[in-house]
């Protein structure tokens, strides 16, 4: 499981250069409806050849659910929040997701108890992640059209939270392909409208790299790493499974740092640390169940 972690990470981590790229040549919600068009033929392709049926009636909702939350709002609020606000600070409201599903999942799933440790490593490890993206408080803005930028982040990782807990509660016996494909269909025909709606007349320029960036970001990046996501989340603890994500960010530092030639600093290193530490103290073994010391909600 360790092993399909970091490829995850690594994945989704390296993709951050190629979405960089992408958005050189591509308007942002077409270059991700692109991506998730590619990467949802990709997934429809195993469907067809593994024979695997139609959705059932009632999965429907959830299918158009996560693939509205997950995909087209997510991309949509982060893409658009990159005109308003820093980079980094984009990254780090979408990465509070852990923080959140661990806040929201005891009060849907008994079994995920909301303890100290896991409070203690779930802040450890977000402390971390504004220091490795180099956030200054005073980014933070209480006024104008970036204040709502912010607003639309941080409701876009509460969302993302809120999908990964109807994943692992209701569609946890679901085959995992199925669900990956149809929800990112659902998501990338909602990109396509809204950039067929709002960014008319922009520009989009083809050549190879714009190519590759979609063609990297929509089989990896989407249809091999959702269906990795989806299948670790329905194997582990929620918030064990989530924290494993604040790895991404750091992936995609280093990332940046070796095909951009930029220096790492010392608060970047730091922060590294902390993300570590927050993700080892999350996965702490606690002992007897008797022990573990649940904070009352």
């Amino acid at each position: 499981m360790n092993w399909l972690i970091i490829l995850l990470c690594s994945i989704w981590g390296f993709n951050w250069v190629v979405m960089n790229i992408g958005g050189q040549y591509f308007p942002p919600m077409m270059f991700s409806a692109l991506r998730f068009l590619v990467g949802s033929l990709v997934i429809f392709a195993v469907i067809w050849v593994k024979r695997i049926p139609l959705p059932k009636k009632e999965d429907w909702k959830w299918y158009g659910i996560c693939g509205f939350l997950q995909i087209a709002y997510v991309y949509t609020a982060s893409q658009y929040a990159f005109h308003y606000m820093d980079t980094g600070l984009v990254s780090v409201l979408n990465f509070t997701m852990p923080l959140w599903l661990t806040l929201i999942s005891p009060f849907f799933m008994p079994d995920e108890r909301l303890t100290k440790m896991k409070l203690l490593g779930v802040f450890t490890g977000i402390i971390g992640l504004v220091m490795v993206m180099e956030i200054n408080p005073a980014q933070f803005d209480g006024n104008g059209m970036k204040l709502w930028m912010e607003v639309f982040v941080l409701l876009g990782a509460v969302g993302w939270a809120i999908c990964n807990i109807i994943m692992k509660k209701v569609l946890h016996s679901h085959d995992k392909i199925q669900f990956t494909g149809y929800q990112m269909l659902i998501g990338a025909i909602l990109l396509l409208l809204g950039s067929l709606a709002f960014e008319r007349g922009d520009a989009i320029t083809w050549s190879r790299e714009g190519i590759f960036a979609v063609l990297f970001a929509g089989v990896l990046a989407s249809s091999l790493a959702y269906v990795l996501w989806f299948y670790i989340l329905s194997k582990i603890d929620v918030t064990k499974a989530s924290m494993s994500l604040l790895l991404v960010p750091v992936v995609g530092v280093f990332s940046s740092a070796l095909v951009f030639q930029t220096r790492l600093s010392w608060s970047v290193l730091i922060g590294i640390v902390l993300i570590l530490a927050g993700i080892g103290i999350v996965n702490l073994k606690q002992g007897q169940r008797a022990r573990s010391i649940a904070v009352k909600h």
